[in-house]
């Protein structure tokens, strides 16, 4: 007996929903290992524009698609699949170098064909789930609750996957997730035996792929890459997770000598070391340890030295451990007590297991505590005070030096983390930050002001008097005490700096004088820029800066941002003397994603309507039509985005943020779209049925979303010590009824446009496909500007226009 279509395509969609939501979520991951992350976000965004092109092609084709359904459908789900694991093997194959875009013009063409090649499963995915809302306009609500259900559980399922499996392994089983969603679908086929065969040959053949054909081909411009073509290298242990690919080098003939900042008057060889690879860059390293701290000397002579002279056996926190180099820095100064902080267990289980003996059973020291955890959590949660408390360099240079982590936030340095270190040091304690070197200055200055910021948040008068600001020949290290520097204490920076050859960039009563005299550049940038921050015009300081130095917060934790647009010019025209090396190419390329997105989404809108004008129902319905689903693919975006933000802090780790939120957005959704049909009928019947069920469904999305805006900052705070099973539990309760009432929009305004407008469905759920990617794109470049604050109040916004469009007719 053939199953009945109403029962198999609903959970093909829930399936196949799964897959796509895990493939997006996967090809990030894939090339933030094999590119750099923003690339990798850019391509994601215009390969989504598949669900554009989806509704493109069932616009125009919708007579030949509907005598067709179960074929269609199902020959889609199966290219979803096929394409899938395809597309990801021939772009490894492109010459593309995502930095040489720039100035290599010849990239451009391969950068469409990977876009190109990323739209097809997209594509086809979406194609599926638009012809069934064509032919199923009777039960849209339900078939838009199987896919955003089927959503949410692909997304979290995706993250559980990651632990399990390398991610060259989850990219099969998502493929075959696709043609199970087919085989499924199948079923329903007069000549199902067939069908059925053919897709599960397909899936034999994905499993049956060699090895070699989806190994991660890494660009060679990345420090693994370069690490591996030192003779004799090897990788020693690789693991896989969520968090990424970590992987783990010897290279015996040419050893790694990581000691950033080192000086040049330093004479102690370092010890061996391993290199710790995070996704192909990020270079940490794992130091040889004996328990003998004599061969540690060299890490005095490192500018993150300085606090330790300042100190007496102190009680240290490390937030950012890495391969342990500070832990043992720590330990050479005699510290007291080290709490050392990592977010990536498997660094610390490579210290504590696999590289034991290697690290000289460091973290099993009985001063030393190592923690698993992200920092700003940690800390808060946390009632201890300490001595010193010291971030230390936890990005790549090269990944620092072209910009790729411009559009990356961090809530490590914004103005209320500053406020929360300074809370927990003791007094007369410092807080001790180490950042790379950057011609012009950006990074320092931008912790420079920052810390001002925090000071004087905090009832600080003289806040310069509490900062210190050492430069060495590649890093820079800040120190805020927790009181003023004094005479004493300036003498002592002034030692610790001269010994070294660093520079002192600022300490408190100096002057241009004792300036510039190591590392000699042609102006003194750092002291003439800490002076103006540290005086009256600081602020007017900031605004004239030729790059972005105001301070980062927790509604705008953008740090490494430093671009301003009236700085391109100066920078372009400087090109031919390496001036393009100037520019933070992330968020240029932003918005050149943003430009390629509005530019195809307004050709696969109008193109359709052009080409049949007079088929898609009248002018005044076609407006309503593209206004309405145009807010909806804004505002849902705009509002998950942000909130993925908001509670990584509370949960304490992005991947958990990423996962919880996400998954419980999606899935009460899902619910909500469920309900739609019953939620509109009371509606009608009871006491608002002077409003549309989309109205009363808006203005509580919108109030719900603006509500916590204002509350959920001071909730956190006061709940973040919480376990984790509590937070996780209080996040979904805390998602669930905004969620609910964000699944009921879609559902009834595309059931509301199958009454008026039938033939106009596939254009809107094209329209809501095309604008969504926009929306990822857009709510980035509004959380810059503007905060997470305000672009969830744009939603609000966008929602409550959407419902004022269908406001006359129900």
């Amino acid at each position: 007996m053939i199953l009945r279509a109403s029962i198999t395509i609903p959970l093909s969609i829930a399936i196949l929903s799964a897959a796509m939501l895990a493939y997006e979520v996967l090809l990030m991951q894939l090339f933030s290992i094999v590119q750099w992350h923003h690339f990798a976000y850019m391509a994601i965004s215009i390969a989504l524009l598949g669900f554009g092109a989806s509704g493109t092609f069932l616009f125009l084709a919708q007579r030949w698609v509907r005598a067709r359904f179960m074929t269609v459908f199902t020959v889609s789900a199966a290219v979803f699949g096929m394409s899938a694991l395809a597309s990801f093997v021939l772009a490894q194959r492109l010459p593309f170098n995502a930095l040489a875009v720039v100035w290599e013009p010849g990239q451009l063409l391969y950068l469409f064909v990977f876009y190109a090649l990323f739209a097809a499963p997209f594509f086809a995915g979406a194609t599926c789930v638009g012809i069934a809302f064509m032919c199923f306009t009777k039960s849209i609500g339900r078939i838009y609750a199987f896919n955003m259900v089927g959503s949410g559980v692909g997304a979290l399922g995706l993250v559980g996957v990651l632990y399990l499996v390398p991610p060259d392994g989850a990219l099969r089983l998502t493929a075959c997730l696709g043609l199970a969603a087919a085989a499924l679908a199948s079923l329903s086929l007069e000549s199902r035996r067939g069908w059925l065969v053919g897709v599960i040959a397909a899936g034999v053949a994905v499993l049956m792929i060699p090895a070699s054909w989806t190994d991660l081909r890494l660009t060679p411009y990345k420090g693994l890459s370069m690490a591996l073509q030192v003779p004799g290298a090897e990788v020693v242990h690789e693991s896989s997770s969520p968090l990424g690919l970590l992987t783990v080098v010897r290279s015996p003939r040419v050893p790694f000598r990581h000691a950033p900042g080192l000086s040049l008057r330093n004479t102690v060889e370092p010890p061996p070391q391993l290199g710790v690879f995070a996704n192909g860059d990020g270079l940490t390293a794992i130091t040889a340890f004996t328990g003998d701290l004599a061969p540690l000397a060299y890490l005095d002579f490192i500018p993150s030295a300085l606090p330790y002279h300042l100190l007496d056996e102190p009680d240290v926190l490390i937030l950012g451990a890495g391969g342990g180099a500070d832990v043992l820095q720590a330990l050479y100064h005699r510290a007291a007590r080290i709490d050392a902080v990592e977010l990536d267990a498997r660094i610390v289980n490579l210290i504590k297991d696999s590289q034991r003996d290697f690290a000289g059973g460091l973290y099993d020291l009985p001063q030393v505590h190592a923690h698993v955890g992200e920092a700003r959590q940690f800390v808060a949660a946390n009632l201890g005070t300490w001595d010193l408390i010291q971030i230390p360099l936890l990005d790549s240079f090269a990944a620092a030096a072209s910009g790729v982590h411009s559009l990356s936030e961090s809530y490590l340095y914004t103005v209320e983390a500053f406020q929360q270190y300074l809370g927990h040091l003791r007094p007369g304690g410092y807080l001790a930050i180490t950042r790379w070197l950057k011609l012009p200055p950006r990074d320092s200055l931008k912790l420079f002001a920052t810390a001002i910021e925090a000071l004087e948040r905090g009832g600080v008068n003289e806040p310069a008097e509490r900062l210190a600001l050492v430069r060495g020949w590649n890093t820079v290290t800040l120190l805020v005490r927790g009181g003023a520097i004094g005479p004493q204490e300036v003498a002592v920076i002034r030692a610790f700096a001269a010994e070294r050859s660093f520079d002192l960039a600022y300490v408190p009563g100096m002057t241009v004088a004792d300036a510039n005299r190591a590392s000699i550049l042609q102006e003194p940038y750092f002291f003439d820029a800490a002076m103006a921050m540290a005086g009256p015009g600081g602020d007017d300081f900031l605004a004239r800066y030729k790059f972005d130095i105001r301070p980062a917060t927790d509604d705008r934790p953008y740090f490494f941002d430093f671009f301003r647009w009236r700085s391109l010019p100066e920078f372009l025209a400087l090109r031919s003397q390496s001036g393009a090396a100037l520019i933070e190419w992330g968020y240029p390329v932003l918005f050149a994603t943003l430009a390629q997105a509005a530019l195809l989404s307004v050709a696969l809108i109008v193109l359709p309507l052009w080409l049949r004008r007079r088929a898609g129902g009248n002018a005044s319905e076609r407006r309503r039509v593209m206004v309405y689903f145009m807010c909806l693919g804004l505002a849902f975006l705009f509002v998950e985005i942000a909130f993925i933000q908001r509670f990584v802090l509370f949960l304490g780790h992005p991947i958990t943020a990423v996962a919880v939120v996400l998954s419980g957005f999606l899935v009460f959704a899902g619910v909500g779209s469920g309900f739609a049909s019953k939620f509109a009928a009371r509606i009608m019947a009871g006491r608002l049925a002077a409003l549309t069920p989309i109205g009363v469904a808006v203005i509580a999305i919108a109030a719900i979303a603006l509500l916590y805006v204002a509350v959920l900052p001071s909730t956190f705070a006061h709940l973040i010590a919480l376990p984790d099973a509590a937070r996780i539990a209080l996040s979904l309760v805390l998602i669930a009824p905004l969620a609910f009432f964000m699944g009921m929009p879609f559902p009834l305004g595309l059931a509301r446009v199958s009454r008026h407008a039938p033939e106009l469905v596939p254009w809107a759920w094209g329209v809501n496909g095309c604008f969504s990617v926009i929306s990822a794109v857009l709510a980035t470049i509004l959380a810059i500007h503007l905060g997470f604050g305000a672009v969830v109040a744009i939603a609000a916004g966008l929602y409550l226009v959407a419902g004022a469009v269908f406001l006359a007719v129900k």
